[in-house]
């Protein structure tokens, strides 16, 4: 199996392995995150309806990002822990979208938390 396929493959089965167990619900919405080469980006949605709640990403005017760093990462964490906010969202469950915790998605986490979410 070539390489890059069998990443993808691994990272689909994390990735279901975790949706079985995370439901985002309007009192407790879910924040799914994505990470690119180049970008990163995270949504709040509410599974019931189907619906995202709120969005930000580094190719936000407002994120003042430069791409797919750890520095982006944390400024988007932080937009987006601000926007929730400024919805009247305060708890999460986190779905890291089958991405290993650690880098960019650790950045994420802590700069959406010290932005004042819950989870």
């Amino acid at each position: 199996m070539d390489k890059n396929k069998h990443k993808s493959v691994c990272r689909s089965r994390r990735k279901t392995g975790i949706r079985k167990k995370v439901m985002g619900m309007p009192d407790r919405p879910r924040l799914s995150i994505f990470r690119s080469a180049k970008h990163m980006y995270g949504q709040v949605i509410d599974d019931l309806t189907g619906r995202t709640l709120v969005a930000a990403s580094s190719r936000d005017k407002g994120a003042d990002a430069g791409g797919g760093n750890v520095d982006a990462a944390s400024k988007v964490g932080a937009l987006l822990a601000s926007k929730a906010k400024d919805a009247g969202i305060s708890q999460v469950v986190f779905d890291r979208n089958g991405f290993r915790y650690h880098g960019r998605v650790k950045a994420f986490a802590d700069a959406a938390r010290e932005g004042g979410l819950k989870f």
